[in-house]
């Protein structure tokens, strides 16, 4: 798939390398609503994001750390909808997707071209979602890429521990639902402050992860790991981790989450 292909915290953190080139300090995984933190110019929205990374041997990512601090999207579409976004890296590229304003079934990709994300770069550039259910709720999604396949999921409208699974499919060029997947699966153990609404997963070579916002903190995450049945809060996992330094101009109403195979990594959208 053009799309290249679909890709946390892994035993204790403390195997992640030290080591990082600028090519791999570049780019983020996963986003909810919210305001989008973008601004029009010419005709063409504009928005760039803030990146952080995880210290090893801490429970805290760091704004700057091991990374380009701030990195621009280009090239959006008028239609581009930043109020929904996620993020991956897929082994070669990191990638940024947003819905097109108004829709709730195409997605735009942008790919990491070693100085922004560019509409298209490397990328098939417009997606169709397929067979989603009437209760996945497409007001916000995330995304990762598992060494095989593009990953994309849905929160339940009425169950938002509940989440709905999608895979790219290379014959159609769409993610459908319930392809290559588990396509329902629960999240268990939860604190009952988790805000469901500020979401992301990553894989990271050995689990599968879901994060998920404190409620009244802009700076603290939950972490939960699959299990084989459901994602379970703490299951190989630091259960919660701190986002430090990220700057006063930071859409905090969203995040986004990957690891590159080097580097776990967090992300705000920013003017």
């Amino acid at each position: 798939m053009s799309i290249k292909t679909n890709g946390i915290l892994g035993r204790a953190f403390g195997a992640i390398l030290a080591c990082i080139c600028l090519a791999l300090a570049g780019c983020g995984g996963g986003g909810g609503g919210g305001d989008s933190s973008s601004q029009t110019i010419g005709g063409t929205p504009e928005a760039s994001l803030n990146q952080a990374a995880y210290e090893a041997g801490t429970t805290r990512y760091v704004y700057g750390r091991n990374s380009i601090a701030n990195i621009r999207i280009e090239g959006a579409p008028v239609d581009a909808d930043f109020s929904r976004w996620a993020m991956l890296h897929d082994g070669s590229t990191y990638r940024f997707y947003c819905f097109q304003a108004g829709s709730d079934s195409t997605i735009y990709q942008f790919g990491f071209d070693g100085r922004a994300y560019t509409f298209g770069h490397n990328s098939i550039a417009q997606i169709e979602i397929t067979g989603t259910p009437a209760e996945a709720n497409p007001a916000s999604f995330a995304m990762l890429h598992d060494g095989r396949d593009y990953r994309l999921y849905m929160r339940g409208r009425s169950n938002p521990e509940r989440i709905y699974q999608f895979a790219f499919n290379a014959a159609t060029s769409a993610y459908e639902y319930g392809y290559r997947s588990i396509d329902v699966i629960d999240t268990t153990g939860m604190p009952a402050d988790a805000d469901y609404s500020r979401w992301a997963m990553l894989y990271d070579g050995a689990v599968y992860r879901q994060y998920v916002a404190k409620a009244g903190t802009t700076d603290e995450i939950y972490q939960a790991g699959f299990d084989g049945r459901s994602y379970a809060f703490g299951y190989r996992s630091i259960s919660e981790l701190s986002i430090q330094g990220m700057p006063a101009n930071s859409n905090v109403f969203s995040f986004a989450m990957l690891h590159d195979g080097v580097d776990y990594r967090f992300y705000h959208l920013a003017p």
